[in-house]
């Protein structure tokens, strides 16, 4: 409790402490905002990007030709993992904003529909990963078969 004055009026107040490691007094629901935001404005970015190069076709289809094979490399294709978590968190946790925004019981059940949608992510990002690296590791290093 620390004391605050306004002119002649003295008030005891409770000053919330911040969590360590962050200037923001939010728990997981800001993290998770800051997230949404993020791999939205990603997601974006890469539309842009993949209308640009799609577009590019009826200007020079030598230069589509180009700018695609300048995408079959490893740093690609761990852009696409990215890419493809991006999306799967930005679509499960959409639906974890639904629910809170127009289920009554959401409000109450937000913390645990967090760690739900975590653990769907983790469950489906790790086969997904496995399977959309397994031809880069193999081409990098030889297959193991």
């Amino acid at each position: 409790m620390q004391t605050a004055t306004f002119g002649s009026l003295t008030k005891e107040v409770r000053v919330a402490s911040v969590p360590a490691g962050t200037i923001y007094r939010g728990g997981q629901g800001m993290w998770t905002w800051v997230l949404h935001r993020i791999t939205g404005v990603s997601v974006f970015f890469f539309l842009l990007v993949h209308v640009l190069d799609t577009a590019l076709v009826r200007v020079s289809p030598e230069a589509y030709d180009l700018v695609i094979a300048s995408y079959k490399t490893p740093i690609v294709n761990l852009l696409e993992v990215g890419l493809v978590g991006a999306v799967l968190y930005h679509a499960l946790n959409g639906l974890r904003v639904i629910l809170v925004d127009f289920w009554a019981k959401g409000p109450r059940y937000q913390r645990q529909m967090t760690w739900a949608i975590a653990a769907v992510w983790v469950v489906l990002m790790l086969p997904g990963t496995y399977f959309m690296l397994k031809h880069t590791v193999e081409a990098m290093f030889g297959s193991t078969s």
